[in-house]
């Protein structure tokens, strides 16, 4: 039973932590804007910067809505070294990057990483995830694989592990 644990465990997908770099006060309740940076722990060189509100107890218990976030958020992807690509999802459907919860059990803000083999670029998408009802709410930014600045050499293909 107990390796059945440990092998479940093992399973779950590697997401990254963040740390906060930045927070924004907007009003006299105590709302703020967070500013977190995620390092993407299956490719390395990159770095995310994920925007998001966070509401205040006040701001809470005036609106009477006590467990939940609002989806709302921004994202910004660039290169902070040289790039190395693990073991990555290569599906459409990408893989989860980050996710954090947004309210007591139902709601996660969450970052997915889309891989754009034909474009040599990859994709990090922030958007709610919601089990009753989804969300339109999301961001976009993109990682090119490639130097501009270089002539790319016929055959060639970014770095992987």
């Amino acid at each position: 039973m107990r390796l059945f644990a440990i092998a479940a465990i093992c399973a779950l997908p590697v997401l990254a932590s963040a740390d906060v770099v930045g927070k924004v006060g907007v009003d006299w309740v105590g709302n703020d804007i967070m500013v977190e940076a995620i390092q993407d722990p299956k490719v390395s060189g990159i770095t995310c910067h994920l925007a998001y509100f966070d509401r205040s107890v006040i701001d809470r218990l005036s609106n009477g809505n006590w467990f939940e976030d609002p989806s709302n958020s921004a994202i910004e992807c660039s290169q902070t070294g040289p790039i190395t690509i693990g073991d990555i999802d290569r599906s459409r459907d990408g893989e989860d990057v980050f996710s954090e919860g947004r309210s007591l059990i139902f709601k996660s803000l969450r970052v997915k990483r889309i891989y754009d083999e034909q474009n040599q670029v990859l994709i990090y998408l922030a958007h709610a995830n919601e089990v009753t009802e989804g969300s339109a709410k999301m961001a976009i930014s993109t990682v090119p694989l490639f130097d501009p600045d270089q002539p790319a050499a016929a055959g060639s293909s970014p770095a992987t592990e």
